[in-house]
Formats: C-alpha cells, structure tokens, sequence
C-alpha cells in the first residue's frame, strides 16, 4: 500500500473511532472537567472585613475604630501594634464586656498578619492571643448578659477565632508538627506551648494523614453545589495515606484519597503557676461526617465544615479522568483496577449505598448526587457510599457476575462473620448500563438466561472445567440476599436504538475484550457447534448487549427482584420542545421510555432530562433521598421475626429479617485489582 492509501486509512479509521466514540458519549455521559481551582489569596471573612489584601494593609472595622476614638486610642494605630495591642489588654483586664474583648482579638490578628512575615514567633504569640480573646466573647461567664448572639459582631468572634487558628495551623503545618498521635513543643516569642493532636475520626489510624490542606486556598469548579455548615474551627483537606496492616478495608480506598477534616484547638487547664508560661493545648481532628459539633463551655458548640472542597480535591486527579474511556476501549486491561471503591473511612455501623455507573463512564459520573445525598444529616448519619467500576467494554452480563464475585468478596473482607446487620441493608443505584448490572444483583436466573442463547441443556454442554465455571457464573445465579433496594436510573431495560448495526460493528473493531473470556467461548464454540442460537452472543462488546434484538434482555426487563427487594425506577424524558425535542421523541435523548419503563415496581418517576444527566438532575437526588430515608422509616418499624431456622446464624435483626440463600465465596483470593 503507497503512502497516500496508507493515509486514507489511517484517516477512515480515525473517523470510525471518532463515531463509537460519540456514541458510547450519548449512551453513558463521560464528562471530564477541572474540579478545584487554587485561590489566588485563601477565602475568609475576614479578608474583605479586614482589608487584608489591600495595599495599605490590613485596617481594624469600623466598629473597632469607634472603640479606640472612644477611649482615645486612634492615633496609636500609626504606632507599634503591640504597643496598642497591651493597651487593649489592660483595658479588658478592668472592663470585660463583648466590645473590648471583640477588639482585642481583632487588633491582636491585625499584628499577627503584620507581622508573620518577618517573626514567626511573635505572630504565633499574636494569633494566640487572638483565639483567646475570640474564645473569651462567645464563652466567658462574665458577660453572658452583655453577649447577643444576634449581633453581626457575635458571628465575627468566630471568625476571628477560626482565622487566627488557621494562621497558627499554617505556620505549625510549615514546622512539619502537624500531624496526629504526637505531642509537640511550640516556643513564641513570650510562651512555650505543649500541643498535642489527635485524631478523633472513626476508623482513622495513627498512620492516616500524609498531609494537609487548608479548604480556604481552593475554589470548587467541578461541583454544582458546595456544602458547608458554620461554627468553630478550620476546614482542611487530609490526604489519605495508603498504609499497611490488618485492616481490611485498606484495599477499597483508592490512592490519593481525601477526607473532609475539621482543626479544633482545645485549651486545657493550667497544671501549674500560670506566670510560668507554658501552656497545654489539644489540637482535634474532627471528622464532620460523624461529628457536627463538640463539647465546650458546657455547652454544643457546632463545627465548622465542608464536605465538598475535599472531594472535589480528590477528584481533580487527572487519572480518575481518563478510566471512562480506559474501561470502555480496553476491558481486557481495565479488569485490573475493577472493583468496590470507599471514598470515605469504612463505618461497620452504616449501610452500603453502591453506586454503578453506565456506559463509557467511571465513579466519578455520581458526584453530584453524592455530594448532594451526603450533604444530609440523616443521610450520612446511617448510610456509606461506595462505588462500582467496571470495564464497560464488556456485555453486561459479564459485569454483572464480576460484581457478584466482588461484593461477596467485600463481605468476606469486612464482615466474614455475617454480624454486621447494616450490611445486609444493602441498596444499589445504577445509571444506564450500571442499572442493568445492578438489576442481576436482585434477580435469580434459574435457566432462564441460558434458555435465552442455547440449544441445549447446559450440563451437556463440552468444555474445561475453568472455562465451565465461567460459563456457569455467568448464566447462572442467585439474587444477593443483601440488596434491600435497587434503584435503576435511565436504564435501557429493553435496548437501545443507538447499539445499532453501525455502532456495534465499530465498537467489535475498537473494544479489546479479555483474551480469557474470548478463548473460552472460542473453545465452547468448537467444541459445541451449534450450541449457541446467535453464533456471537457471548462474544459480543457491550454495545451489542444493549441491542433491542439481545436476547438478554427480554429475560431481565420481565424478571422480578426477589421478595425482600424493593425496585424504584426513575426515567428521563426530553421535552418535545425544538429540534433536540422532536428528534428524541418521548425519550432521553438514547433510551425510550417504553424501554425504560417498567410494570410491577414499587415506584417510577419520570422526570425531564436527557440521558447523561438523569442521574445528576435535582429531582432523580431527591428522589434517591426519599427512597433512602424510606428505607430507614422501614427498618425501624416493627418486623415479625421468621423462624429460628430461617434466619442467620449470628446476625442480629436489623428490620426486615434476611432470608435464606446461599452463601456465595470467591474462589482463589481476591479479585484482581
């Protein structure tokens, strides 16, 4: 072939890819973008209060200005802050009321910033007095009378409290001291602190924390929505550290994983003469998923949080960007990174929302629910989502058994004795594809399955034992007594028209099946001819599984989840509105409603949206949360125990009792991550 030819080639199989690829887009969503942006000057309260990135450099407020003009002070702000700064403190030694004691911190903050630059120390001594006269306005006895909580004022004691604590964390994180499970000696210019942190997260390790950042230096992109609550301390990023040992829920969490973490400074109590100065303080770790507040004063005093930046850190990770099209192209690769992922520490008292997602898509295609779901307490009080990544070059089918193989695997690892009740609340929520692989989690297939693409009984059938087992594992099954719930979101229950003729030709040409899977049903196909109805049933790509002619599908849309599942459907129709309208005609733009629709199931929603956005529109979240909250409502109401025999041996009741199945083990160790 001369070089033109090899050009036209080369340039018809670009435009081949460049189809399979738009159509692999409209049928699972892909999206990559950037998540966080780092702030040019860190986000505070007090920057614009404070002007603390003007020019002229930081300047007291206005009310502060009124208090040194009252008491003559004024023109002592052209002079030494600390100076000024002693002045104030003898003041609040003979008057402690709220507007002095505000001052005080303010203008100690002030000389902090003025002066980190240059000594370290002496800022430290600075941000210290701050935090303490901050401290002393919201909780000190003495003016209980005088404090108004409805005073704009009230609320800057807090930030001033948590500005002058992120400060000081900032020049500690500096010092390489910031970090749990050690007690550390911190000398300012006038004191010596002993400063002990610990970590206070549920299932959090000595060894957890690699490093942190403060949520103050970035600005969410990559998230609709941002979640925050106010009160007292200092959001920061922990960035998870991969470390060894026996716990076994070590393998789910992802590298590079980040947490939302919430630095509270607590200040003991004097052990000896207080002229000594040296002082003890405990810096807390917080996790705001578990806790929302902490003991102080005698008192609840709420945390400051956020619980979006640190995800949206997480995933600004440009590798995470690249899975959809890594599964979609090159299943045969992408199986080795398959599995359960935790985005948050493992909480055995909690129940597993897992979350699938669809064609030519990743994890990362559930952020926005996600986020919007665990910005509820209710919600992330009692659930913990993981999520399933899948190559999803593959048929279903094949998907759909390896997520058997890994949640029985996963129950192996954290619960092998079968004691944790929430795990056996299990609700999964697939989007497109991912609802069909969800769906064969809550069904069993007797023979009906096999039935579908085989001429003759499946125990006639010649082949190795590896590639029987295979076989069977596939067609065969038994719905996962776990699963409680199952919600499917704009799945294409009985196909879709766009894995057409056209675009499941291209995807056989560029999709790189496992050479395992592909030789085994070579060897069923020789040794067996005419076994199969459809010659390349099994050794089709996704896009054929999705086809209105496969045969799967007929069997899954008619089946029903078995009796202690509750199936909710939710379906997206584009309005018949302008072009985009008329073309997707009563559908989401990829899947019709009659395909997405379903008889028999204990709700469906139909909401307006287009298929890569059905699983991220407001509605399908609120939706989610209904069903969620439903589930819990459930479990607490009062069940009928079965008999003695029906039931599990060690595992407690837990709303409605578990019933008998068999126990599915994973042959061989774990799966290949």
């Amino acid at each position: 072939m001369d070089r033109t030819g090899r050009h036209h080639l080369l340039r018809r199989h670009h435009l081949l890819l460049a189809s399979a690829v738009a159509a692999s887009l409209a049928l699972g969503g892909c999206t990559s973008s950037r998540y966080v942006n780092v702030r040019e000057v860190p986000q505070s309260p007090l920057v614009e209060r404070l002007q603390l990135d003007s020019r002229k450099g930081p300047r007291p407020s206005d009310r502060t200005l009124l208090l040194l003009r009252r008491y003559d002070l004024a023109d002592a702000l052209q002079g030494d802050p600390e100076t000024l700064f002693v002045g104030l403190q003898k003041l609040v030694g003979h008057d402690p009321s709220p507007e002095n004691l505000y001052a005080t911190a303010e203008l100690a903050f002030i000389a902090g910033k003025q002066t980190e630059a240059l000594d370290e120390k002496h800022a430290l001594d600075m941000y210290g007095a701050a935090v303490a006269h901050a401290y002393m306005y919201l909780f000190d006895e003495r003016i209980a009378r005088g404090r108004n909580p409805y005073d704009p004022q009230f609320r800057g004691a807090c930030d001033l409290y948590n500005g002058a604590l992120e400060s000081a964390l900032r020049i500690v994180q500096r010092r390489g001291v910031l970090q749990p499970g050690c007690t550390h000696t911190i000398e300012t210019a006038t004191q010596s602190w002993d400063v002990t942190v610990v970590a206070l997260g549920r299932g959090w390790h000595a060894d957890e924390f690699e490093r942190f950042e403060f949520v103050s230096d970035y600005d969410v992109a990559g998230l609709a929505n941002q979640y925050r609550t106010f009160g007292l301390g200092v959001p920061l990023i922990a960035v998870r550290k991969t470390h060894g040992g026996e716990d076994p829920a070590e393998r789910f969490y992802p590298p590079g994983l980040s947490y939302p973490v919430t630095a509270f400074l607590r200040l003991l109590p004097e052990a000896g003469p207080a002229a000594t100065g040296k002082h003890n303080a405990v810096i807390e770790l917080h996790d705001p998923l578990t806790s929302t507040d902490v003991a102080l004063a005698r008192r609840l005093v709420p945390l400051e949080s956020d619980l979006s930046t640190p995800l949206a850190y997480f995933l600004n990770d440009s590798r995470l960007n690249e899975l959809p099209t890594f599964g979609l192209l090159r299943p045969d690769k992408s199986a080795a990174i398959s599995g359960l992922y935790m985005l948050e520490p493992f909480d055995p008292y909690k129940i597993p929302v897992v979350m699938v997602h669809g064609l030519w898509s990743s994890p990362l295609t559930w952020t926005e629910m996600f986020n919007d779901l665990r910005s509820d307490k209710r919600i992330r009080d009692h659930y913990q989502f993981w999520f399933y990544l899948y190559p999803t070059g593959q048929p279903f089918w094949n998907s759909a058994e390896q997520m058997r193989t890994d949640l029985a695997y996963v129950r192996g690892q954290l619960d092998p004795n079968r004691r944790l009740a929430g795990m056996d609340q299990m609700v999964l929520v697939g989007h497109s594809m991912g609802g069909l692989v969800s769906k064969l989690q809550a069904v069993d297939s007797r023979n009906d399955y096999w039935n579908a693409v085989a001429e003759q009984p499946f125990h006639l059938i010649k082949a190795s034992t590896e590639v029987r087992d295979t076989l069977g594992g596939t067609f065969f099954f038994r719905a996962n007594p776990s699963v409680r719930r199952l919600i499917t979101i704009g799945t294409p229950h009985r196909g879709s028209k766009f894995a057409n003729g056209t675009t499941r030709y291209l995807a056989r040409k560029f999709i790189t099946l496992p050479s395992m899977l592909m030789q085994g049903f070579q060897e069923v196909y020789r040794e067996n001819p005419g076994l199969f109805r459809n010659a390349s049933a099994e050794t089709s790509t996704s896009l054929d599984s999705l086809s209105p002619d496969s045969p799967w599908l007929p069997v899954l849309a008619a089946a029903r989840p078995a009796p202690w599942v509750r199936h909710h459907n939710i379906i997206g129709v584009v309005p018949d509105e302008g072009i985009l309208g008329r073309l997707a005609s009563g559908s989401d733009g990829v899947v019709s409603y009659e395909s997405a629709h379903l008889d028999n199931v204990t709700s469906e929603l139909v909401i307006t949206a287009d298929h890569s956005t059905v699983h991220q529109h407001p509605l399908a979240t609120l939706e989610v949360r209904r069903i969620l909250l439903e589930h819990l409502r459930e479990l607490r109401a009062p069940a009928t125990p079965p008999p003695p025999t029906e039931r599990f041996a060690g595992v407690p009741a837990f709303g409605p009792p578990p019933l008998p199945h068999v126990t599915s083990t994973m042959p061989g160790g774990p799966p290949n991550r």
